[in-house]
């Protein structure tokens, strides 16, 4: 198999937002400068969540909030690790081509990027990366559901049972330990 082709991918669950709160500080352990990360989920699954997890885990600067409105975010590290740059990319329609007015590409080589709604749109950005699906074990309807854009990201409530998949793509993630996500 080609090596930007290899697939690595290990299942989570996440009962709470704080266990997926946890979950994105375990993954930011293993993200390092030039990873891009692709979350997809329904509104109010738990992308917003996770991607602060990430930012407590890599010691960024700033609440991270969902990016629905600005379209992209900058934390810049005050740990001395890569920035994390977080795009929300629902409201593009115009794919890659759309992208590159956030100038993602220059972005990419420095920072750890994580794009909200990217699958299918920013794929091209780099061969090596990490798809993280979030399934909702209610489907979005039951008690707690909230959607992430309208509430500014705070899906905090929401106590429904969420499954993580977390899948390497590329040679990068080839030989990962991706276990470690695991609770």
């Amino acid at each position: 198999m080609n090596p930007a082709q290899e697939r690595t991918a290990v299942t989570v669950t996440a009962e709470t937002a704080e266990q997926m709160r946890a979950l994105g500080t375990r993954l930011a352990g293993l993200l390092r400068a030039g990873d891009l990360v692709l979350l997809t989920g329904e509104l109010g699954a738990g992308k917003t969540t996770l991607t602060r997890g990430l930012g407590e885990g890599l010691g960024v600067r700033g609440a991270v909030t969902s990016p629905t409105f600005v379209i992209a975010r900058v934390h810049p590290s005050l740990a001395g690790g890569p920035p994390l740059v977080h795009v929300d990319a629902y409201r593009l329609s115009g794919g890659l081509d759309e992208m590159e007015d956030l100038d993602l590409d220059v972005s990419l080589p420095e920072s750890v990027v994580v794009v909200e709604w990217g699958e299918g749109r920013v794929e091209e950005l780099a061969e090596d990366r990490l798809h993280v699906v979030i399934e909702r074990a209610l489907g979005g309807d039951g008690p707690g559901a909230v959607d992430d854009a309208a509430a500014g990201g705070t899906d905090d409530g929401a106590e429904d049972v969420r499954t993580v998949t977390v899948t390497g793509v590329g040679a990068r993630w080839a030989d990962a330990d991706l276990s470690a996500l695991r609770a």
